[in-house]
């Protein structure tokens, strides 16, 4: 039996990593009807400091990480290093894209790993992301044939 006072969630939120930023492929842009990757990177994050009025070490690791694109649809994605998920919009616009990152926590009082109860949330700035329409357009010849069609 251990006489070391068990953590909670709350008691090593002060030990959390900072937010993670969200980012896009292409950056910034999509278009509409086709994928778009969204990547957030969120590494494994260990820090020390005192508990209970212990020396203790707090390792974080991501347990999942739910990206909202802005258009009202979620994507959850599993994993704690850098994170592609694709999305397709529907539509042309304006959206702000966000990400909560999910981690479990583990705490370290001098006799070893124990696990916490709980995930600590840990949301994303927003992230503006424009969606444009693409338009196919008929020309009379391709611009590698002799002679080259407009536009070329």
């Amino acid at each position: 039996m251990s006489l070391l006072p068990q953590a909670t969630i709350a008691d090593v939120a002060s030990f959390a990593p900072q937010p993670a930023a969200l980012s896009s492929q292409p950056a910034g842009f999509a278009v509409a009807g086709l994928p778009v990757d969204f990547e957030i990177a969120a590494p494994q994050h260990i820090a020390t400091g005192t508990l209970f009025e212990l020396p203790v070490t707090v390792r974080f690791t991501a347990e999942d990480i739910v990206i909202a694109p802005g258009d009202g649809s979620t994507l959850s994605v599993t994993g704690n290093a850098r994170t592609p998920a694709s999305h397709i919009y529907r539509s042309r616009g304006s959206f702000v894209a966000t990400a909560t990152v999910r981690y479990r926590a583990e705490v370290d009082l001098g006799r070893g790993w124990r696990p916490v109860a709980g995930l600590l949330d840990i949301p994303t700035a927003g992230y503006p992301i424009e969606v444009l329409e693409a338009r196919g357009t008929l020309v009379d010849r391709a611009c590698n044939e002799p002679p080259s069609g407009p536009g070329c």
